[in-house]
């Protein structure tokens, strides 16, 4: 797999053109904005659907759980695909690539809305599908809270002296997939199947890496 090279500049242009590089900076406010109202219609869907707390609560859980697992799947089979062909190449760099690039960019550490929109009408449908709309909205608001969660404690591990264990120690790993190991830790918000596949990066004894950096 590539391996990225980390650059002192803060900042990177992606397009040429001035509108479509105003548009592809994202503050950190923006997910929160988009995807808080669709939670709060989510349980306010729940409630009105009669869906009791003794089903709402688990599913509640389960979507969270299936968020951690589509991170992993994403960030890794995805973002870190590296296509041979130049445009597809184009593409990855404007999707993840260049984060990696510029990971001190702080307008480019949560998911676009061109990108984070398409992606939850995807999986509302599928999702919808395979539970149907009486059991969705408490485990749609789960699965949504989960990326959430991803989004802002990304941009915090980038930007943020963290003091708690959790995320100090979240901190860490994420900071050793962008500086020491980015075919390890692909796990953001959770490293829970980073232990189950076997993709947690090893500690160097003369690892540099720290939650200061």
């Amino acid at each position: 797999m590539k391996r990225y090279v980390s650059n002192n500049d803060e900042t990177a242009r992606m397009f040429q053109n001035d509108f479509l590089e105003f548009f592809s900076h994202v503050h950190p406010s923006v997910p929160s904005i988009i995807f808080l109202p669709v939670v709060g219609y989510m349980f306010y869907t729940t409630i009105m659907t009669g869906v009791g707390l003794e089903y709402a609560l688990p599913l509640l859980v389960l979507g969270l759980f299936v968020w951690s697992f589509t991170e992993y799947v994403l960030h890794r089979f995805v973002f870190h695909f590296v296509p041979k062909s130049g445009w597809g190449k184009k593409i990855h760099f404007m999707f993840h690539g260049i984060h990696h690039d510029y990971p001190s960019d702080s307008t480019r550490l949560v998911m676009p809305p061109i990108v984070s929109i398409p992606l939850a009408i995807f999986f509302y449908i599928l999702f919808m599908n395979i539970l149907g709309v009486h059991y969705l909205p408490p485990f749609f608001a789960g699965f949504i809270l989960g990326y959430l969660t991803y989004d802002l404690s990304h941009y915090a591990f980038h930007h943020f002296n963290l003091h708690g264990k959790v995320g100090l120690y979240l901190k860490q790993q994420h900071l050793r997939h962008h500086y020491m190991d980015p075919d390890n830790n692909f796990g953001v918000s959770s490293p829970l199947w980073d232990f189950v596949f076997g993709t947690v990066a090893k500690k160097r004894q003369q690892e540099s890496v720290t939650a200061e950096r």
